[in-house]
């Protein structure tokens, strides 16, 4: 899941701390259910999700994915480390596959997991790297188009003072220079304000 850029590291936060909850509460209600559910694959499933290995590895897997959105949310160069964290989490999202695949395999009786566990070998050298890839060709595009909407704001900000009337070479009077402190402040204060709503 990658974090929207749109949206604050507040919100990614909350929202990821939310889907984590969300993952426990469904698995309390598995558990719950197998008093009233007898069925023979359904038990099987949610004893697969009990095992220690199996809940810890997708708790981990949320953790792992929880850390690189953080990350994700942060301005350039601190959201470097996002995704070398995601292409880990993605290691750890198909050895989770490979748990299930070899659960499906107990109670099917098929014998798909040794073909699967087979391609992992190259599965996860490429999903690392595509992964790997993806993140920072999203950050690159970030970074360029920021720099974009900069130029074209320079553009216009170059643009509007070649417009403006050659400034008088009379010294400047106090009101003037009184003025200026006041546009000087509100422009801090506006773009404290600004942030403040960014975050």
């Amino acid at each position: 899941m990658w974090p929207n850029k749109q949206h604050s590291l507040g919100w990614i936060f909350v929202s990821r701390l939310i889907g984590i909850i969300c993952i426990l509460i469904v698995i309390v209600l598995a558990n719950i259910l197998t008093y009233y559910v007898s069925n023979p694959v359904y038990q099987s499933a949610v004893a697969f999700l009990n095992q220690p290995l199996n809940f810890w590895l997708l708790i981990l897997i949320c953790i792992i994915l929880f850390i690189a959105d953080i990350f994700g949310a942060f301005p350039f160069p601190l959201n470097l480390p996002s995704p070398i964290i995601k292409a880990i989490g993605s290691v750890f999202i198909i050895a989770y596959v490979l748990r299930i695949f070899e659960w499906f395999d107990s109670a099917t009786g098929n014998n798909l997991y040794h073909y699967v566990w087979m391609l992992s070998f190259v599965i996860v050298p490429v999903v690392f790297i595509i992964v790997l890839l993806a993140g920072y060709y999203e950050i690159v595009c970030d970074l360029w188009a920021k720099a974009k909407i900069r130029d074209e704001s320079d553009t216009v900000i170059h643009a509007s003072a070649n417009e403006l009337p050659p400034a008088s070479s009379s010294p400047k009077s106090w009101e003037d220079v009184g003025a200026e402190l006041r546009m000087m402040l509100y422009d801090l204060i506006h773009r404290f304000r600004e942030e403040i709503r960014k975050r």
